[in-house]
């Protein structure tokens, strides 16, 4: 999953801003500073967003520079939005196991899938979930 942001320079800082992601703007001092603070900033909002079931939008704009989302935070997206209307008891009982065991696949700090685990929720999801 990767956004792409905005980095301007503006009185001697570079500025980053995600169109996507309007409350993501960070900046550093030089270029690099500021794509290292840009990819800090990306995963703290979009993990902040599932920790506080915001709505996140997919990332569509293409121009500016790629900053490609954390795996971690990235999977607990796509499986939150492949949930969709379904509650996390009832897709952990599809997928054989506990409520706690699904939570914690959701959670963008804890999320660690066994290749296992992946099998089983793609077969509930009937979709990929490999290809982040």
């Amino acid at each position: 999953m990767i956004y792409n942001c905005d980095i301007t320079e503006e009185h001697g800082k570079f500025i980053v801003r995600f169109p996507d992601v309007p409350n993501a703007m960070t900046y550093g001092e030089t270029k690099d500073e500021a794509f290292e603070m840009a990819k800090d900033v990306l995963n703290g909002i979009l993990a902040s967003h599932v920790d506080n079931n915001y709505p996140i939008s997919d990332p569509n704009y293409k121009g500016g520079y790629p900053i490609e989302v954390s795996p971690k935070v990235a999977f607990a997206i796509e499986l939150r939005k492949a949930r969709a209307g379904h509650s996390q008891k009832e897709v952990a009982s599809k997928a054989g196991m506990t409520y706690q065991q699904y939570q914690r696949l959701e959670n963008p700090h804890k999320t660690n899938p066994t290749l296992e685990t992946l099998y089983k929720l793609q077969k509930v999801f009937n979709r990929r979930f490999l290809a982040l």
